[in-house]
């Protein structure tokens, strides 16, 4: 199909953590829509769904089948086009009502839509081209508005704020109620190494083709810039409501994962869906084929009854959800106990909640599933999809006794853009927001018709440290998955994990220089009202100087250096620290005071996350090999959406491109 073609054609006094907790209770039990400038009662929407109600391992684990290349092309490439469109999905259990969401497809086949996303297949060394296409319209043409309370008081895309206004912090004269306008999106390759046009820059984002609303802008301050820069190095334009990337996939084979990244409703559109699994094969840095366990799903899987995939990827994330089946998402700040004032008569957004922890736990798009095994090795990708829990996995023979008594080892391979040195057994996995672990599991002696569970330890709340908060309720997000044991099919050829050599990733170099950066948090001015923005600085004098979004560029590796970052976290919660463009060696963490304790095994891969725990210094080490405007971030997606996430430029500023209007973070 011709790309053009195919896009014209689809166009009291609360402390932080009785805060918190009232944010994580509400989501359990009740919040309702949009709270104005006073604590007057908010119109109740459907009541929540009880998670302890809902049906768990009644229906089959969804496996991802793999996403259909666009036929075009002279082979020297793989090309997709990929659109995000509205629609319908079982989610919960069959006979519950499905739930509408926002996911990926490939835009010439109708029925590829899910959530996830399919996955993307890529081989090292050889370019794919996605042409990302916003869909989010209805069937007369015309925009839908967001699944979820998009607060438009944050430093955001701000279509409504026209081509001055857009990538902005709007002001107001009264307290407004949630943005229903046009979706804004755009697309990161998550752990991906490309150039910077192609990187899904957070004010690249764009409309939806169509009518847009007058005044509005359609597409966000660095959008053209990077189309320009795009079609200059490629020679393909980009067209309306849509974004071509390019990804040169020259990099070590690993799991990488496509989500949204708009700037202030990242937290959004990747809780309606918008995320999918990349995964780069091939190359000296891999395995023979057969090594692993596999096969892996192909373009036909789909749902694992009557197939045999022996990899699976696995992203799990927790949702809350409303008797109707719709998802839920916190409507107004009250959710954390405090009805207001708000914007603009205080600094305390109106619906912007500092982090989210739902009702109930999914795997592939579906609550509580189950998956049957055969007695044989699996490989499983695991991808932590959640915007904000922190997950503590292990393998048990009951799903709800706690303690849990590892009935399993997970032999971990591969972090998240690389293989290990060796394989690591471990009796959990634990993973923060948008960390992966590339496992092997071994069933081969467990017998027949054996029940086992994946279960969660990691708290239900902000995630401190392995021992700082009591474990997920084990009736509800307690648990993940159930697996049920049949007998072998066949001969597994596959090497056992103890045995596996893994191909080794060279040592980066010594560091050119070290920065010292620091995670902060910002209260508001209005007592007991708690937090209202997380935030990225760096080192003053003998002190911390916060940055925004909008202040000038501070991290400015140059090209082919090798430098050493220090994340000091001076709140009282663990975050998960990723940069774009890189993947880094974590080094080691030190505590405020307190001897350095080297990286844990399993980190000891290349890394594009990394979870930066309180009160203590987390180095990493990386080399930075291409100029570029990038960006560096908190992966609790309700931290990144309100201002913690910084650019940061490689090389010296001609590889920037202009943006358009507005204040200019690279300046």
């Amino acid at each position: 199909m011709n790309t053009r073609r195919g896009i014209r054609r689809v166009t009291r006094r609360l402390t932080r953590r009785d805060f918190l907790k009232g944010c994580a209770a509400v989501t359990l039990v009740g919040a309702r829509g949009p709270a104005g400038p006073t604590r007057r009662p908010a119109p109740a929407g459907p009541p929540l769904l009880d998670a302890a109600s809902v049906p768990k391992y009644v229906a089959a684990l969804p496996v991802p089948a793999v996403m259909p290349a666009a036929p075009t092309g002279d082979g020297s490439l793989d090309r997709y086009v990929i659109g995000v469109r509205r629609f319908r999905q079982q989610i919960l259990p069959p006979g519950a009502p499905p739930t509408t969401v926002f996911g990926y497809g490939s835009a010439p086949h109708r029925g590829t839509f899910a959530v996830p996303g399919r996955t993307i297949e890529a081989r090292v060394d050889r370019p794919v081209q996605v042409t990302w296409v916003n869909e989010l319209v209805d069937r007369w043409g015309d925009h839908v508005p967001h699944l979820l309370p998009v607060d438009p008081t944050l430093h955001w895309a701000n279509p409504p704020g026209g081509p001055p206004g857009r990538d902005g912090r709007p002001a107001f004269a009264a307290t407004p109620g949630p943005y229903r306008g046009p979706v804004p999106v755009v697309t990161h390759l998550h752990g991906g190494h490309s150039p910077d046009d192609s990187d899904g820059y957070p004010e690249a984002w764009f409309l939806a083709a169509g009518d847009t609303p007058a005044g509005y802008a359609r597409e966000g301050s660095r959008y053209a810039g990077f189309a320009a820069a795009f079609e200059g190095r490629t020679g393909v334009a980009w067209y309306t409501g849509s974004a071509v990337n390019r990804y040169g996939n020259d990099q070590h084979p690993g799991t990488l994962w496509y989500h949204d990244h708009t700037l202030g409703v990242t937290r959004l559109n990747v809780y309606a869906g918008m995320a999918g699994f990349y995964l780069l094969r091939g190359g000296p840095a891999d395995l023979p084929s057969g090594v692993l366990p596999g096969p892996a799903p192909g373009a036909g899987a789909g749902d694992p009854a009557g197939t045999r995939c022996h990899e699976i990827p696995i992203v799990i994330q927790d949702r809350t959800f409303t008797a109707d089946g719709s998802l839920h998402y916190p409507g107004s700040r009250a959710a954390g106990g405090y009805g207001g004032p708000y914007v603009p008569r205080t600094d305390v957004p109106p619906i912007w909640v500092p982090e989210f922890f739902g009702a109930a736990m999914t795997a592939n798009g579906r609550t509580w599933p189950l998956l049957e095994v055969e007695r044989r090795r699996y490989r499983f990708r695991f991808l932590n999809g959640c915007n904000a829990r922190v997950l503590a996995l292990g393998i048990a023979g009951s799903p709800v006794a706690r303690p849990v008594r590892s009935a399993l080892p997970f032999w971990q391979i591969g972090a998240d853009g690389a293989f290990l040195p060796a394989p690591v057994a471990l009796d959990r996995l634990l993973l923060a927001p948008a960390e992966r672990a590339d496992v092997v599991v071994d069933f081969t002696c467990v017998p027949p018709g054996t029940p086992l569970y994946l279960v969660n330890e990691g708290p239900d709340g902000p995630y401190r440290g392995e021992t700082a908060a009591p474990p997920a309720d084990p009736a509800t997000t307690g648990q993940v998955l159930k697996f049920l044991v049949r007998p072998a099919s066949g001969r597994d050829l596959s090497v056992p994990p103890d045995q596996l050599e893994l191909p080794q990733a060279a040592r980066l170099g010594p560091a050119v220089r070290t920065r010292r950066l620091a995670l902060l948090e910002q209260s508001s001015a209005v007592r007991g009202a708690g937090p209202v923005t997380t935030l990225l600085g760096e080192a003053a004098g003998r002190g911390w100087a916060a940055r925004k979004w909008h202040d000038p560029v501070t991290e400015n590796p140059g090209v082919g250096d090798v430098e050493m970052w220090e994340f000091h976290n001076l709140t009282p919660d663990a975050h998960p620290i990723h940069i774009h463009e890189i993947l880094f060696e974590v080094v080691d963490r030190t505590p405020f005071h307190g001897p350095a304790r080297p990286a844990r095994p399993w980190e000891r891969g290349r890394k594009d996350t990394v979870i930066a725990l309180p009160r203590e210094v987390t180095r990493v080490k990386a080399h930075f090999d291409r100029a570029g405007l990038f960006v560096w971030h908190c992966h609790m997606l309700e931290h990144e959406d309100n201002e913690m996430m910084r650019p940061y430029r490689i090389g010296g500023r001609p590889r920037e491109p202009a943006r358009e209007a507005g204040r200019n973070p690279g300046d």
